[in-house]
């Protein structure tokens, strides 16, 4: 697998609709458009984030549906980097899907969220990804993506 440089954000904020607070990749680590396509990206967590006011007061918890989320954003970039690799117009991906959801351990304020995500299957403009974050390189959590393309409503 031929590893790609990473991307900044100013790229992700190309290739993913998503903006603050929903942004949830801060940077593409690196990526590989071999088969089969796989990216790894990351997220700084801090107590800056708004969801840290609710969740949980005096003890902070990143939510585990953001943590999902954040999974699926760095699917996203994968799918539009392959994309734009081939050529192809702009889509957005919904997330349709998430089977075999496991939580291993709580994301704190100060943890760096790694992202590995690669590509199980097409069909369709339908994307099947295995995802991982992981803290310190241990696993806090993984599931099975399935996201649809559309065509982007926006110019």
């Amino acid at each position: 697998m031929t590893m790609q440089n990473g991307v900044d954000v100013e790229k992700i904020l190309e290739l993913l609709p998503h903006r603050y607070p929903f942004l949830l990749v801060d940077r593409v680590l690196e990526y590989s458009l071999d088969e089969p396509p796989a990216i790894r990206a990351m997220k700084n967590v801090t107590i800056n984030e708004p969801f840290f006011q609710g969740h949980f007061p005096g003890h902070p918890v990143m939510p585990g549906v953001l943590i999902l989320e954040a999974m699926a954003q760095a699917a996203g970039c994968l799918a539009h980097l392959a994309r734009e690799a081939n050529g192809e117009k702009s889509q957005l991906y919904y997330l349709v899907k998430i089977d075999k959801a496991r939580f291993n351990r709580v994301v704190v304020p100060g943890d760096q969220l790694i992202f590995e995500v690669r590509q199980k299957r097409l069909m369709r403009n339908m994307g099947l990804y295995q995802a991982t974050a992981l803290v310190d390189g241990q696993t806090a959590s993984s599931a099975e993506l399935l996201c649809a393309a559309r065509p982007d409503p926006t110019p």
